[in-house]
């Protein structure tokens, strides 16, 4: 039984510190995530808890992971390890049912998972969970009740503080498709040979008042009359790890590939809301755009979400000398965790990122990008950025 007992607390112990883990690096993530959750619940008027949840949520799951692999405070663990479980199993098989939302963020974006990949997870760790459970009064530890504590306390100030720190700057690790040294142009190919998505036509017909469901393969005589058609998805196919992304003009104009075509470096401000965008430390990115529009050696500009009376707004509270574009407000939390945030391409390729907290100088720009010999020989491209 105490092998198994370890084997149970080493499993759901890695498991939890690895699921709090790379939820606390990126705390703005898990954020949104449950932003999307109290939507799809119906529930928007808690959406000021979504910050303090997501911190406290991933702390909990490393808190545990801790507590279970060395075993500390195993009554207490065992109860905190059963109905955090239970709550989340039991929400997951919700999910499952009804997905409300698709990706329930359990490893963040480290690993993707369906709602029933989850559901299978939790119950495969529900079994540990009970064995832990049924066993919370066996197998004590010789350490003193003060230094249990301590293996508490201190992986929840670690993750808390990691958290912190992430969200004041950037995720210290970045899972998402547009991290530093990512060609965007390859992640948005779809391969010739990948599985392409699969859908069924249901007609709908009635007679005599009862509607009923057909296929093409088996549709019915004159005498039923057709009510609507519909197309259910069987299979997804291959999604791309890129695909929602698109920069348009005002008027509608796609210039996507303008963009990741060109051989001038190009800095994206990210800012997906400008209604909420912090301005704090708009002095040294107007320094920045400034340096690109007077000399000329790279370009600059804006992408954001919001409508053209907000970017109206925005312009003349800042004194913004760029030019701005629109993009999806979901891709460009996805691209960086920051409003704003900057990036910095070079042919498609993402060179750098930086929080706004974080916004770097033209002299280092120029040192460390712009005066870059194996950058700055390569061939230069005459196209710039149009409006």
């Amino acid at each position: 039984m105490k092998t198994l007992n370890n084997i149970s607390r080493f499993v759901v112990g890695v498991v939890f510190i690895f699921s709090g883990f790379v939820k606390a690096i990126d705390p703005l993530g898990s954020t949104y995530k449950f932003h999307d959750y109290f939507e799809a619940f119906g529930m928007d008027a808690l959406g000021f808890l979504a910050f303090p949840l997501a911190i406290l949520i991933s702390s909990l799951e490393f808190v545990i992971g801790f507590s279970l692999l060395f075993s500390t405070r195993k009554k207490l663990t065992a109860w905190a390890l059963l109905l955090f479980m239970a709550f989340f199993t039991i929400l997951t098989f919700i999910l499952a049912i009804f997905n409300p939302v698709t990706d329930c963020g359990c490893f963040g974006d480290a690993i993707i998972m369906t709602n029933w990949q989850t559901f299978g997870k939790n119950v495969f760790l529900m079994i540990f969970t009970l064995i832990l459970f049924s066993t919370r009064n066996d197998f004590e530890i010789n350490w003193s009740v003060k230094r249990q504590w301590g293996f508490i306390i201190l992986p929840f100030i670690f993750s808390v503080l990691v958290s912190v720190y992430c969200f004041n700057n950037l995720p210290i690790m970045d899972f998402r498709p547009y991290s530093i040294g990512t060609h965007i142009p390859e992640k948005m190919i779809i391969p010739e040979n990948a599985p392409k998505a699969e859908y069924e036509t249901i007609l709908v017909y009635q007679k005599d008042g009862i509607e009923k469901e057909f296929t093409l393969e088996n549709l019915p005589d004159t005498t039923w009359e057709w009510v609507s058609t519909e197309n259910k998805l069987i299979s997804e196919g291959y999604i791309p790890p890129i695909h929602d992304f698109t920069i348009s003009t005002s008027s509608g104009n796609d210039i996507t590939e303008i963009v990741l075509n060109d051989n001038k470096f190009t800095f994206l401000l990210i800012a997906h809301d400008l209604n909420k965008t912090n301005i704090k430390n708009i002095d040294q990115i107007n320094e920045l755009a400034n340096y690109a529009k007077e000399s000329g050696v790279c370009n600059f500009i804006c992408l954001t979400s919001a409508l053209e009376e907000d970017i109206n707004a925005f312009k003349e509270k800042t004194n913004a000398p760029y030019m701005f574009f629109n993009t999806d407000e979901i891709t460009l939390k996805t691209i960086i965790r920051a409003n704003p945030g900057l990036v910095l391409l070079k042919k498609g390729t993402i060179l750098d990122k930086w929080h706004h907290k974080n916004t770097p100088s033209v002299e280092e720009i120029k040192e460390e990008y712009l005066e870059n010999p194996k950058l700055k020989n390569q061939n230069s491209n005459e196209d710039e950025i149009a409006s």
